[in-house]
């Protein structure tokens, strides 16, 4: 079983910036560097939409059309956690952003709310 607490959300001006952390444990055996990371977003009412996702082990990043060049996912295998760093936020990129770590099995965080207004 793997856990995720994501941490890093809030109320952010639009244009501004907000860095999202994912931290990951397990129980015996459990290694982060096995499990691709990925972040997801959603929206009231609506189903959760992938973002970004850093794969293992080549570390390839993969993001959603309107976030590319604005969000950066990466990773800390030293620390079991992976990162969303969001810049030049947009309202219409408000809503929960969870994270799942993915090998055989998905697991997913509790999410945190990104609210981007003035």
């Amino acid at each position: 079983q793997v856990q995720l607490v994501e941490s890093g959300g809030g109320l952010v001006q639009p244009g501004g910036s907000l860095r999202l952390s994912c931290e990951a444990s397990g129980g015996s055996g459990f290694t982060f560097s096995r499990y691709s990371m990925s972040w997801y977003r959603q929206y009231p009412g609506k189903e959760r939409e992938l973002v970004a996702t850093i794969s293992v082990p080549s570390n390839f990043t993969n993001y959603a059309h309107d976030v590319s060049g604005r969000f950066t996912i990466s990773r800390d295998n030293a620390k079991n956690a992976a990162y969303l760093h969001m810049t030049h936020l947009k309202s219409e990129f408000s809503g929960i952003y969870s994270c799942q770590a993915k090998r055989k099995d998905s697991y997913w965080g509790q999410g945190t709310q990104v609210t981007a207004s003035s």
